[in-house]
C-alpha cells in the first residue's frame, strides 16, 4: 500500500521565507505522497495573509496567539494523517532536497526515527560558534544520560514512523520540544538513524529565534524526562 508523508511546518513571523519553503517542499520528488500541514503560531508580520491565499496547497491551522514551536508541532502532529512525518522549519535553514536521504531508513525498515545531522559532513554555512558549542554540550549530555551516540540532538530535521511518534506524550510549548522528543525516543529505545544534511543557518539579524535562554529548557527537559514522562 502506498505511504504518505506528513510535512509538519511550524511558522512564526516568516513572511520572507514561507512561500519559498513551501515551493521547495512541493518540488521534492519522493516515492511517497505528501501532505503539508502549516501551523501559524500567532504571526504578526503578514505571514497569515500569505497563508490565507494558499488554497489547497496545504492544510493551514492558526494559533490565536504565539505559544511556541512545541505547541505548534503538537498541533500539526494532531492533524497528521501520514504514515511518516517530518519536521520542517519555515526559515530555509534546512533544505527539503534532503528528504530522500531522511526517509530512506524509514522506508526500508531500518529505523523508527531519522535525525538529519549538521555535523556528518554535509555542506553548511560557517556561522555562530557559541550556538554550535551549545549544541555540542547538549548532545554530549544527551548521550551520557540516555546511553546513545547522536551527533546533533538539536537538529530541526527529525523524521519518524507516525505510529511511533504519536504514541509518545509531548508537553513542551517552546524550543524545549527538541530535547523532549530526543529524550523520549531515546528512553523508549526507538531505532534511530542519523544522515548528513546541508545547513544554511541564519544570524539573529536575519531572523534566527532560538537564544541562549532556550538552553535552560533543553537542560530541564533532558534531566526531567530521564526520570519521568
Amino acid at each position: 500500500m502506498a505511504k504518505t508523508l506528513s510535512v509538519l511546518i511550524p511558522v512564526y513571523n516568516e513572511k520572507r521565507t514561507v512561500l519559498e519553503l513551501l515551493r521547495r517542499v512541493e518540488a521534492v520528488t519522493l516515492p511517497v505522497a505528501k501532505e503539508i500541514i502549516i501551523v501559524d503560531d500567532g504571526s504578526t508580520d503578514g505571514t497569515r495573509a500569505l497563508l490565507a491565499d494558499l488554497g489547497g496547497r496545504a492544510t493551514v491551522v492558526l494559533h490565536e496567539k504565539n505559544r511556541g514551536k512545541g505547541a505548534a508541532l503538537r498541533t500539526a502532529l494532531g492533524r497528521a494523517g501520514g504514515d511518516l512525518v517530518i519536521i520542517q522549519d519555515a526559515d530555509l535553514e534546512y533544505d527539503p532536497a534532503d528528504y530522500p536521504m531522511m526517509l530512506g531508513p524509514l522506508l526500508d525498515g531500518r529505523a523508527d526515527a531519522v535525525y538529519g545531522s549538521r555535523f556528518l559532513g554535509g555542506p553548511h554555512r560557517v556561522l555562530l560558534f557559541w550556538h554550535y558549542f551549545g549544541n555540542v554540550i547538549f548532545t554530549l549530555l544527551t548521550n551520557v544520560l540516555y546511553d546513545i551516540n547522536l551527533t546533533d540532538m538539536g537538529t530541526c530535521y527529525k523524521a519518524f514512523l507516525a505510529e511511533k511518534i504519536k504514541d509518545i506524550p509531548l508537553r513542551s510549548e517552546r524550543f524545549g520540544i527538541e530535547a523532549e522528543i530526543t529524550a523520549k525516543i531515546c528512553k523508549r529505545r526507538l531505532r534511530i538513524f542519523e544522515v548528513p544534511i546541508s545547513y544554511s543557518g541564519r544570524t539573529y539579524t536575519e531572523g534566527k529565534k532560538i537564544t541562549w535562554r532556550d538552553g535552560f529548557s533543553y537542560l530541564w527537559c533532558l534531566l526531567r524526562y530521564r526520570v519521568s514522562d
